[in-house]
Protein backbone atom coordinates (compact mmCIF):
# COMPACT_ATOMS: atom_id res chain seq x y z
CA UNK A 1 0.00 0.00 0.00
CA UNK A 2 1.12 2.99 -0.74
CA UNK A 3 1.30 5.95 2.17
CA UNK A 4 0.86 9.67 1.79
CA UNK A 5 1.20 11.71 5.01
CA UNK A 6 0.55 15.13 4.98
CA UNK A 7 0.08 17.59 8.16
CA UNK A 8 -3.00 19.11 7.14
CA UNK A 9 -6.21 17.81 5.56
CA UNK A 10 -6.12 21.28 3.23
CA UNK A 11 -3.10 19.44 2.05
CA UNK A 12 -4.34 16.05 1.41
CA UNK A 13 -7.88 17.27 0.40
CA UNK A 14 -6.73 17.16 -3.41
CA UNK A 15 -5.90 13.26 -2.94
CA UNK A 16 -8.58 12.30 -1.25
CA UNK A 17 -10.68 14.10 -4.23
CA UNK A 18 -8.24 12.53 -7.25
CA UNK A 19 -8.21 8.92 -5.47
CA UNK A 20 -11.73 8.79 -4.36
CA UNK A 21 -10.71 7.85 -0.68
CA UNK A 22 -12.45 7.21 1.96
CA UNK A 23 -12.28 8.35 5.74
CA UNK A 24 -11.76 4.94 7.81
CA UNK A 25 -9.97 6.22 10.89
CA UNK A 26 -10.20 9.62 13.11
CA UNK A 27 -6.86 9.34 15.21
CA UNK A 28 -5.02 9.68 13.57
CA UNK A 29 -6.64 10.87 10.36
CA UNK A 30 -7.06 7.98 7.92
CA UNK A 31 -8.59 8.04 4.12
CA UNK A 32 -7.91 5.16 1.84
CA UNK A 33 -8.55 2.68 -0.57
CA UNK A 34 -7.92 -0.48 -2.03
CA UNK A 35 -4.18 1.10 -2.95
CA UNK A 36 -3.59 4.42 -1.36
CA UNK A 37 -3.35 5.48 2.43
CA UNK A 38 -3.80 9.22 3.28
CA UNK A 39 -2.66 9.94 6.68
CA UNK A 40 -3.18 13.45 8.44
CA UNK A 41 -0.92 13.58 10.90
CA UNK A 42 -1.37 17.66 12.44
CA UNK A 43 1.72 19.67 12.55
CA UNK A 44 4.70 19.04 14.17
CA UNK A 45 6.90 16.45 15.55
CA UNK A 46 5.08 14.56 18.18
CA UNK A 47 1.80 14.26 15.88
CA UNK A 48 4.05 12.76 13.19
CA UNK A 49 5.94 10.25 15.36
CA UNK A 50 2.45 9.50 16.99
CA UNK A 51 0.56 8.82 13.70
CA UNK A 52 3.30 7.10 11.32
CA UNK A 53 4.02 4.53 14.03
CA UNK A 54 0.01 4.12 13.97
CA UNK A 55 -0.13 3.50 10.70
CA UNK A 56 3.02 1.15 10.15
CA UNK A 57 1.99 -0.95 12.66
CA UNK A 58 -1.27 -1.60 11.31
CA UNK A 59 -0.86 -1.45 7.84
CA UNK A 60 1.91 -2.87 5.42
CA UNK A 61 3.19 0.45 3.32
CA UNK A 62 5.29 -0.41 0.42
CA UNK A 63 6.25 3.12 -0.41
CA UNK A 64 5.00 6.16 1.47
CA UNK A 65 5.30 10.57 0.52
CA UNK A 66 5.44 13.33 2.50
CA UNK A 67 3.27 16.11 0.73
CA UNK A 68 2.87 19.58 2.18
CA UNK A 69 4.07 23.08 2.43
CA UNK A 70 7.41 24.26 2.86
CA UNK A 71 9.00 28.19 3.71
CA UNK A 72 11.85 28.71 1.80
CA UNK A 73 14.90 31.90 2.25
CA UNK A 74 15.08 32.61 -1.22
CA UNK A 75 12.56 34.93 -2.52
CA UNK A 76 13.57 33.95 -5.92
CA UNK A 77 12.41 30.88 -5.82
CA UNK A 78 8.24 31.60 -6.84
CA UNK A 79 5.53 30.50 -4.64
CA UNK A 80 3.71 27.37 -5.51
CA UNK A 81 7.25 25.88 -6.63
CA UNK A 82 6.97 22.24 -6.46
CA UNK A 83 10.21 20.48 -4.87
CA UNK A 84 11.47 16.62 -4.08
CA UNK A 85 14.18 17.18 -1.62
CA UNK A 86 15.19 13.36 -0.99
CA UNK A 87 15.43 12.48 -4.32
CA UNK A 88 15.77 13.73 -8.32
CA UNK A 89 13.58 13.29 -10.77
CA UNK A 90 14.16 14.79 -14.08
CA UNK A 91 10.90 16.58 -14.20
CA UNK A 92 11.13 18.56 -10.66
CA UNK A 93 14.46 20.20 -8.71
CA UNK A 94 15.36 19.03 -5.54
CA UNK A 95 16.27 21.58 -2.78
CA UNK A 96 18.09 21.08 0.71
CA UNK A 97 15.30 20.99 3.53
CA UNK A 98 15.42 21.75 7.27
CA UNK A 99 12.90 20.54 9.73
CA UNK A 100 12.25 22.56 12.71
CA UNK A 101 10.12 22.56 15.89
CA UNK A 102 9.14 25.92 15.40
CA UNK A 103 8.30 28.18 12.20
CA UNK A 104 10.87 29.44 10.84
CA UNK A 105 10.85 33.43 9.95
CA UNK A 106 14.75 34.13 9.73
CA UNK A 107 17.33 32.38 8.17
CA UNK A 108 21.20 33.10 7.69
CA UNK A 109 21.68 30.28 5.97
CA UNK A 110 23.05 31.29 2.51
CA UNK A 111 22.03 28.23 0.20
CA UNK A 112 18.57 28.11 -1.18
CA UNK A 113 16.56 26.02 1.36
CA UNK A 114 13.26 25.05 2.66
CA UNK A 115 11.96 24.87 5.55
CA UNK A 116 8.69 22.60 7.31
CA UNK A 117 8.37 21.13 10.36
CA UNK A 118 7.53 17.35 9.88
CA UNK A 119 9.76 15.72 7.31
CA UNK A 120 12.70 14.66 9.51
CA UNK A 121 10.13 13.04 11.77
CA UNK A 122 8.56 11.47 8.39
CA UNK A 123 11.99 10.14 7.03
CA UNK A 124 13.29 8.99 10.56
CA UNK A 125 9.66 6.84 11.16
CA UNK A 126 9.53 5.36 7.71
CA UNK A 127 13.12 4.24 7.31
CA UNK A 128 12.62 1.72 10.13
CA UNK A 129 10.27 0.21 8.09
CA UNK A 130 10.77 0.51 4.49
CA UNK A 131 13.88 0.96 2.19
CA UNK A 132 15.54 4.25 1.60
CA UNK A 133 14.58 4.64 -1.56
CA UNK A 134 10.59 3.81 -1.21
CA UNK A 135 10.38 7.11 0.88
CA UNK A 136 9.95 10.55 -0.69
CA UNK A 137 9.58 14.08 0.34
CA UNK A 138 7.49 17.05 -1.92
CA UNK A 139 7.50 20.01 -0.76
CA UNK A 140 5.78 23.04 -2.37
CA UNK A 141 7.03 26.37 -1.72
CA UNK A 142 3.89 28.05 0.49
CA UNK A 143 5.91 31.31 1.65
CA UNK A 144 9.50 33.06 2.12
CA UNK A 145 9.88 32.80 6.12
CA UNK A 146 6.78 34.76 6.91
CA UNK A 147 4.69 33.60 9.97
CA UNK A 148 1.51 34.84 8.30
CA UNK A 149 -1.31 31.64 8.78
CA UNK A 150 -2.31 31.06 4.98
CA UNK A 151 -6.05 30.52 4.21
CA UNK A 152 -6.57 26.51 3.98
CA UNK A 153 -8.15 26.95 0.40
CA UNK A 154 -4.99 28.78 -0.61
CA UNK A 155 -2.93 25.74 0.33
CA UNK A 156 -5.09 23.09 -1.26
CA UNK A 157 -4.89 24.96 -4.50
CA UNK A 158 -1.27 25.29 -4.55
CA UNK A 159 -1.05 21.11 -3.71
CA UNK A 160 -4.47 20.70 -6.42
CA UNK A 161 -2.17 22.08 -9.34
CA UNK A 162 0.90 19.81 -8.64
CA UNK A 163 -0.33 17.65 -11.64
CA UNK A 164 2.39 15.62 -11.76
CA UNK A 165 2.64 14.69 -8.26
CA UNK A 166 -0.33 12.40 -9.12
CA UNK A 167 1.43 10.92 -12.17
CA UNK A 168 4.21 10.25 -10.33
CA UNK A 169 3.42 9.10 -7.74
CA UNK A 170 1.27 5.97 -10.08
CA UNK A 171 4.94 5.77 -11.92
CA UNK A 172 6.92 5.09 -8.77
Amino acid sequence: MILIHTALLCEAQSFIEYYKLKKINSSPKIYANDDILICISGIGKLNTLNALEYIYVNYEITKAFNIGIAGCNDTSIDIGMLFCTNQSFAEIKTLPLITSDTVVTDSNIKKTTLYDMEAKYFHHVSQQYIKEEDILIFKIVSDHLSSEILQKDVIKNMISKQKNLHSLIKRI
